[in-house]
C-alpha cells in the first residue's frame, strides 16, 4: 500500500493499492501530477496523484524493482532492479526506450541531474556510474566506497554529488572534476537516505542508526 498524506494537517488522504509485493521505491513528477512506484512484484505502476487512479502498469522487469526516478521534464522514467539492469521508459506511452548494463550487482539508487541530461546510479557493487540519459552512454564511474552504495543526492546546481554507504560513511564528489571532495563520518549504521537543501548548503542524511544528521556541505 502507498499512503498519501496532507502534510499541513497530518491527515491521510488516500491509500493506493494494486502491487502484489513490497513497494521499494516511489517518485513524484516535478509538476506534482504523477506518482510512480516500483515493487518486488517486478512491476512499475504509474498513478494520477491528484485522484489516486492507476494510469498504467509497466511490465518487463525480470527482477524486483529497486529504484525509480522521473526526469525533471516529466517525460522519462528510469528504473533500476535487483539484478544489474537499468531501464529507461517513455512515461507518457509506457514504452521501453533503452536498457543499460554495466553494474555487477543490484542497482539500488538512481538520481537525475537538474538539467535532465545525466543519470547517476549506485549499486551493491560499490560503484557509482554516470550515464548520458539521452544516448544511454556510460560516461564515467566513481569508485572509492568500500561497501554497498545505498543512497544518492545531487546539488541544485548539478556540481556536487553525495553518496551514502552501508559502511556508515557519506562521500561528497565534485562533478566538474569527478574527484572526491571529502568523506563524512558520524553515523553508526547504513546511510539509507540523503537530501540536499534548495540552496545547496545543507545535506540531510538518514541512517539505520535511527538518526537524522544535518551537515554543512563543503
Amino acid at each position: 500500500t502507498i499512503k498519501i498524506w496532507n502534510l499541513k494537517r497530518g491527515q491521510l488522504k488516500k491509500n493506493l493499492t494494486g502491487h502484489q509485493g513490497f513497494i521499494s521505491s516511489v517518485a513524484i513528477s516535478s509538476d506534482g501530477k504523477t506518482l510512480v512506484s516500483g515493487s518486488y512484484d517486478h512491476t512499475i505502476k504509474v498513478w494520477d496523484l491528484p485522484t489516486g487512479k492507476l494510469k498504467q502498469t509497466l511490465r518487463g522487469e525480470t527482477n524486483w524493482v529497486s529504484s525509480v526516478v522521473i526526469s525533471p521534464d516529466g517525460k522519462t522514467l528510469v528504473s533500476g532492479n535487483g539484478g544489474n539492469t537499468i531501464r529507461i521508459w517513455d512515461l507518457d506511452t509506457g514504452d521501453l526506450k533503452k536498457t543499460l548494463t554495466g553494474h555487477r550487482d543490484s542497482v539500488v539508487s538512481l538520481i537525475i541531474s537538474p538539467d535532465g541530461k545525466t543519470l547517476f546510479s549506485s549499486s551493491l557493487d560499490r560503484n557509482i556510474k554516470i550515464w548520458d540519459l539521452t544516448t544511454g552512454e556510460l560516461k564515467n564511474t566513481l569508485t572509492g566506497h568500500i561497501y554497498y552504495v545505498h543512497s544518492l543526492a545531487i546539488s541544485p546546481d548539478g556540481k556536487t554529488l553525495v553518496s551514502g554507504s552501508a559502511n556508515n560513511t557519506i562521500k561528497v564528489w565534485n562533478l566538474e572534476t569527478m574527484e572526491l571532495k571529502t568523506t563524512l563520518t558520524g553515523h553508526r549504521n547504513w546511510v539509507s537516505s540523503l537530501a540536499i537543501s534548495p540552496d545547496g548548503k545543507t545535506l540531510v542524511s538518514g541512517s539505520r542508526d535511527d538518526s537524522i544528521k544535518l551537515w554543512k556541505l563543503p
